[in-house]
Order: structure tokens, then C-alpha cells, then sequence
């Protein structure tokens, strides 16, 4: 194992503050990467055991990244591993452990789409990370379905209304299987395809944002398999549902689907400004658009079209219509957004550019005024990003496909340092206890001090690859790489 450590403190004993849940990505609703946690582990030696409090087997692939809620650890992963002999092949799968020992409670087991692998892409399991709020978890599969579920799994019994969980986990061309203990508890879905026209592509991704009665989340829908044409081109990218039953309430209506250059990747964010809340969403077509938000009294029947109250262009030269005679030209096209715009201080921070499999080579992080849609700096980044940022104080941090973490001055976009990763980051960095964590591609896991002058405080080899951002909560740090969750926590393992 490969270690660096340019300073270190060994005789850490800093008081532990209040501890929190994760129970979405990006912390709270602002999506910003950044915990209150105190108390975190500076360091960690998987050979040895220092600081893990407890390891878990994944499957073979883990895209998603973990939130913490009520005691559990949630996870997407796929099933090449299986934890029920009843689920054989290739499936989607949505993992629940218990906090303090890693223990698996239950999982949701969803088979693949079958009618197009680009629908559902082989063995890249369940890739949204999952929203928890009190004991109800909001996942998007990856089937293209919106799907609310029991956190105490079937514990309770089988609640409902739904209540066909033998089907909706059995293949088509095979009898329905009875839930066991270790199946999930699905208590409303909402299939995408069939309710709001949507074409998923590769793996659906996205982090559902909840808003009072309301649950917003893009809608994954892209490119067919030629990767040169929308199928449908009146699907929404951005969508409202009722989080009480899962019936769809409301849609953008930008004509955002026929200019997506690949898929709908980026997670809607919300800020609160003058009193007022606004969801900010990034399309797939690469623009910033500000909404306001459904009222809280609107009742299901017709589809609502969301008001749109601004949108900002990040690459105004950029190809706006006809995007894919772009496809796999590395110098010219438009720009894409896979990570999440991050609502801090009346602005909005969020990074894009080329898509990283068949765009151009150019990326960039750029500052708006939240109220206005105005740019207030733009700082180029490497040849592609798939990072959301984390804003604290006067500090951004972002990572990219170029190898690159940097810091930068949340007001100006002025460069502070920056550092050679040594592997692609899809990851986001997240900020807690004073200090930056992030994986990358590689395996490698970098803490830093989050200040304005370098301080690499430790590196490590997690084994395996990592495309998941690290969670913090309760004290513990929670890595995702993709064949493990591990959870570190100081002072476990002695």
C-alpha cells in the first residue's frame, strides 16, 4: 500500500461537533459538497484495519454514491456478486446496511432493460445515488423509473399501495418471484418510458431534490444507440412529481430533448434568494435554466409546465441546433453539464464542456449571479469534468478527466493551487472537517486542507477503482469504491 503523508496528526483531538445524516448527494439542497462533520479520520491503513470501522462487498461496478440516513448506508451497485441466490445475471441493485456495522438490511434488485443495451447499459447497476427523508427513499432505477421505497425495507411488512415486488423484480419471461426479507419494500413507482415519453440512455443518473410536497429530478433522457438522434423529442429533461405517490405534475417546456448532444445528466438544484426558493437546472443541451418552483397546492390531472424565469448560455459560441454532426469531433460542438450546479453565497457554481466519451476537449467552471443568469467568472478546466463543486467560504474546489484538482477563489475564479491526481476524477470533491476528500478512476484515495496554500495530508490505494464522492456523517467518512463501500472512522480498528 502507498502512503504519503506530509503532515499528519497523530494526536488528533479535536472536539467532535453535533453529527449529522447525508441523506442526499451534495449534503442539502444547494447540492454544495461540503459537511459540518468534525472529528473525521485524517488517515486510514486498510491492511491494517486503522480507522475502518467496517468493509462491505459491492458488486463489480458502483456508480452511484452513498447517503446516510436513519441508520442506514444506501448504495447503488449491480449483482455480479449476488447477496440473494434467488437474483441470478446481470441486475440493477439499490443496497441498504446499517450504520454502525455494515450489515446488510435489505436491497432493491431490478432487472435490465432488454430491448437495447444502450437503454440500460450492461453491468452498471443502479448509478443514482438515492434521497432519504424521514423513512422514505426516493431512487430513479436504473430502468428509467421513479420509485419511492420503505427505508425499513420489508421489516414492517409489505406496505403499499404497491404491491407486486415479486414482479417488478422477476425478468419478464420468468415466473414472478415472492419477496423475501432481503427484498425492498416498494411502496409507489413511476415508470419514465410509458408516463413522460422519456428514451433513457447508457445508465439513468440523477439525485432526486425534494421541495416541500414536491420531488424534482432529471429525466435521463438522451440519444438512441446511433448516438446521432433523439427518438423523442418532446420528452422532458426535467420533471415534478408528487413525492406521496409518485404522479408526475409538471415538466419543463424549453424544447431542451432535440439539442441534447447525449444524455440528461445533471441533478436540479435549489436556492433560496430574497425569500424566494428557485430550482436551477443544467439540460443536456448545456444550458443553465432557473424556474420557480411548483406550488406547493397543485394537485395531479394535467401536466404543469414549470416558468422559467431565466437561462444562461456557458459556451455561447458553441453549436446550439444540429449538435450531432459533432459527435466524436474532439475540437468543435457544444457543451454538456454531467455534474450538479451548487447554489452558494446568491450564486451558482457548475462545471462542463465537451462530453468526455464523444465531445470536444474543453472544459471550464464558471460563476452566476443566481438572480440574474449573469456570468461572473469563468475559469478553463481540463479536457473534460464529470465533478460538481464544493463551496466553502471564500473557496471552490473542483476535479476533472484531466487529472487535476484545483482550488480556486469562489469570488474572482483566481487560481490558488492546484495538484496532479494521478487518475481521471468522476468524482466530486467534498469538504469537511477542514480538509478536501476525493477518489479517482485510479483507486487512489487524496485528503487535502481546504486553504488557499497546497497541504497534501494523506494518499492511499482504496484496491479498486472509484467513481463514487465520498459521504460524510456521524463521524464516519463512507468511500464507495466500485467493489466495496468502506466506512472510516477515528479510532476504529485498534
Amino acid at each position: 500500500m502507498h502512503r504519503i503523508a506530509l503532515f499528519f496528526t497523530g494526536a488528533f483531538t479535536a472536539a467532535v461537533a453535533a453529527a449529522a445524516d447525508f441523506p442526499q448527494w451534495g449534503s442539502a439542497w444547494n447540492r454544495n459538497m461540503v459537511s459540518p462533520e468534525k472529528g473525521l479520520a485524517d488517515s486510514f491503513d486498510l491492511k491494517s484495519g486503522a480507522n475502518i470501522a467496517w468493509r462491505a462487498e459491492l458488486g463489480s461496478e458502483a456508480h452511484s454514491s452513498p447517503v446516510v440516513s436513519g441508520g442506514r448506508v444506501l448504495i447503488g451497485t449491480n449483482n455480479s456478486k449476488p447477496r440473494d441466490p434467488k437474483h441470478e445475471g446481470d441486475r440493477g441493485v439499490l443496497m441498504c446496511f446499517d450504520e454502525k456495522t455494515g450489515a446488510l438490511f435489505w436491497q432493491l434488485v431490478v432487472p435490465k432493460r432488454t430491448e437495447d443495451r444502450y437503454f440500460d447499459w450492461p453491468n452498471s447497476g443502479i448509478s443514482s445515488p438515492a434521497t432519504v427523508e424521514g423513512d422514505r427513499v426516493y431512487i430513479v432505477t436504473n430502468r428509467g423509473e421513479l420509485a419511492c421505497l420503505d427505508l425499513k425495507g420489508m421489516a414492517d411488512g409489505n406496505d403499499g399501495p404497491f404491491k407486486e415486488e415479486g414482479r417488478h423484480m422477476t425478468p419478464a419471461d420468468l415466473p414472478a418471484m415472492a419477496p423475501g426479507p432481503l427484498d425492498a419494500d416498494i411502496l409507489w413507482i413511476t415508470d419514465l418510458t410509458t408516463e413522460a415519453g422519456i428514451w433513457s440512455h447508457d445508465a439513468a443518473h440523477t439525485s432526486v431534490l425534494i421541495h416541500g410536497p414536491h420531488l424534482y429530478f432529471n429525466s435521463g433522457t438522451g440519444v438512441d444507440n446511433t448516438h446521432r438522434r433523439i427518438r423523442t423529442p418532446d420528452a422532458p429533461s426535467l420533471l415534478v412529481a408528487d413525492k406521496a405517490t409518485g404522479r408526475l405534475l409538471a415538466r419543463e417546456r424549453e424544447g431542451i430533448a432535440p439539442n441534447i448532444f447525449h444524455s440528461t445528466w445533471s441533478a436540479p438544484s435549489m436556492g433560496v434568494l430574497d425569500g424566494q426558493p428557485r430550482i436551477f437546472f443544467c439540460g443536456g443541451n448545456g444550458i443553465l435554466y432557473a424556474f420557480e418552483p411548483l406550488a406547493p397546492t397543485t394537485a395531479a390531472g394535467e401536466m404543469q409546465t414549470l416558468t422559467k424565469l431565466w437561462h444562461y448560455d456557458p459556451d455561447p459560441t458553441a453549436p446550439k441546433t444540429e449538435v450531432h454532426v459533432y459527435n466524436q469531433n474532439r475540437k468543435d460542438g457544444p457543451s454538456n453539464v454531467f455534474g450538479m450546479p451548487v447554489v452558494a453565497n446568491d450564486r451558482i457554481y457548475f462545471a462542463g464542456g465537451g462530453d468526455v466519451w464523444w465531445g470536444k476537449n474543453e472544459s471550464w467552471i464558471q460563476c452566476v449571479d443566481a438572480r440574474r443568469g449573469t456570468r461572473i467568472w469563468n475559469t478553463p478546466l481540463g479536457k473534460h469534468v464529470m465533478s460538481s463543486p464544493a463551496v466553502t467560504g471564500d473557496l471552490c474546489f473542483i476535479a476533472d478527466t484531466d487529472r487535476i484538482l484545483r482550488c480556486l477563489n469562489a469570488t474572482t475564479g483566481r487560481e490558488y493551487w492546484q495538484h496532479e491526481l494521478q487518475g481521471d476524477a468522476w468524482a466530486s470533491p467534498l469538504v469537511a472537517d477542514g480538509r478536501v476528500y476525493l477518489t479517482t478512476r485510479k483507486g487512489d484515495s487524496w485528503i487535502f486542507a481546504a486553504a488557499p496554500e497546497k497541504k497534501l495530508i494523506f494518499q492511499t490505494h482504496l484496491g479498486s477503482s472509484a467513481s463514487s464522492t465520498v459521504c460524510a456523517a456521524n463521524g464516519t467518512l463512507y468511500y464507495a469504491t466500485m467493489t466495496s463501500l468502506i466506512a472510516v472512522r477515528f479510532g476504529a480498528g485498534k
